[in-house]
């Protein structure tokens, strides 16, 4: 596709979003750039998400709609348990002053994500995406049962965590915080957990990167990502809620604090 023939669909609110197989390709400027403009409402998050698309720009630009192909996903089962993630976890699970929360404090950790300078997504890129009318639009998806926290606490302090966007059992990975070593990944492997307690096959991570594949990530077919998302959109959501016997999931042999 050459650069003068590239179209993208100005979208007015509530206007329907176009098919993803008409995402920008490979040999264009934006691979799986598909549509601008619209709304950032619940609806239509909903929408976007069943459909694979997701909403990603930057300070000054229209909403930009992206779908990717192919899709970059982490199955849970193939996560990649460092060793030294190993022992931190094994650590903090033995420390009485430290814990995992589930949406305790969403609006402090995507704040904190969209401050974040460094780290601060599944994919290991800046925050500065994170704008302010995507920090309204979340902190509502959140409010409607459509956005979790998983969250990283020590000492009663929060240090680091997630955020995802979640559709019956489709997960969708959005971005990762820490304030103290290893706190993100430890909110992560307790998603992984979490996941795996639950029979949640796949978190979606949007795009490539070293860093993912690095945990264990690699690229799906966006058709066989929007047959996953189809299907387990449609099953019952979990109760997101975090409980230590959950980390058996991933340490099976490990002692935990009654």
């Amino acid at each position: 596709m050459s650069r003068q023939h590239l179209h993208l669909p100005q979208l007015a609110p509530g206007e329907p979003f176009p098919d993803v197989g008409k995402a920008w390709g490979p040999q264009s400027p934006a691979c799986g750039l598909l549509a601008a403009g619209g709304r950032l409402d619940v609806p239509t998050l909903l929408r976007a998400y069943s459909s694979g698309i997701f909403p990603w720009f930057s300070e000054g630009q229209p909403i930009l709609w992206w779908s990717t192909d192919p899709r970059m996903v982490l199955d849970v089962s193939q996560f990649k348990l460092r060793r030294s993630l190993k022992q931190a976890l094994q650590r903090f699970m033995r420390d009485g002053k430290c814990e995992i929360r589930i949406d305790s404090a969403f609006a402090q950790v995507i704040a904190a994500c969209a401050q974040s300078l460094r780290g601060s997504s599944l994919a290991e890129s800046p925050g500065t995406w994170i704008v302010p009318d995507m920090v309204t639009a979340y902190l509502a998806l959140h409010r409607a049962g459509f956005a979790h926290s998983v969250e990283t606490w020590v000492d009663g302090k929060l240090v680091g965590g997630l955020y995802c966007v979640a559709l019956g059992q489709a997960v969708f990975g959005e971005s990762m915080f820490s304030l103290q070593t290893d706190a993100s990944k430890i909110a992560l492997a307790a998603l992984i957990c979490f996941c795996r307690h639950h029979g949640i096959q796949l978190i979606d991570c949007q795009q490539n990167t070293g860093h993912l594949a690095s945990l264990g990530a690699a690229e799906m077919a966006r058709s066989a990502f929007l047959a996953h998302v189809k299907t387990n959109a449609a099953q019952p959501a979990p109760l997101w809620h975090f409980d230590n016997l959950y980390w058996h999931e991933l340490i099976p042999s490990t002692a935990l604090p009654t």
